[in-house]
């Protein structure tokens, strides 16, 4: 589902990878789509995993999807995602599946790796199904004109792959 867009979460996303920056941990290309999103981070030496990092930011959104979906009474919506937590889950407390259990994580130790990373997540929205701009530049939610155009992102701090891990 395009939970993302259904409940307009970009600003709780945004919030997020601020509180990763403030962390100490830099982004370095990301894109958010309807219903997903793909990021480049490279993990602060503070002892955070990725799976935390991941972990803590799925509860974090999707704690804010269900309560804008319950301010919305969208009801639907919120029996689906209830009907996908599992017995045990549902024993623990836990209402709602919002994401995917898993997380596609690829570690990037080469620049070729990393650039073919980045151009497929910029490619994301214009691409495909999506159709969301006409080019991957004009998508607000990406990194695309960082790289492309040399803009700063009017609402997060992107770190250029090649400065990764210097600390400014």
């Amino acid at each position: 589902m395009h939970l993302f867009k259904i409940t307009d979460l970009y600003d709780e996303i945004y919030k997020w990878f601020d509180i990763l920056t403030k962390r100490n941990h830099q982004i370095s290309g990301f894109v958010i789509m309807p219903n997903h999103l793909h990021m480049i981070i490279y993990v602060a030496e503070d002892k955070s995993t990725i799976n935390t990092i991941l972990g803590n930011g799925k509860r974090f959104l999707a704690y804010e999807i269900v309560r804008r979906l319950e301010t919305e009474k969208r009801e639907a919506i919120l029996q689906i995602l209830a009907s996908h937590v599992t017995p045990s889950e549902r024993k623990r407390g836990k209402k709602h599946r919002v994401f995917e259990v898993s997380s596609d994580i690829k570690p990037c130790y080469t620049d070729k790796f990393l650039l073919q990373k980045l151009e497929y997540i910029h490619a994301n929205p214009v691409t495909g199904k999506w159709e969301l701009a006409d080019s991957a530049e004009k998508y607000l939610h990406s990194s695309a004109a960082f790289y492309e155009l040399n803009l700063e992102h009017p609402k997060i701090k992107i770190t250029h792959y090649k400065d990764v891990g210097i600390k400014k």
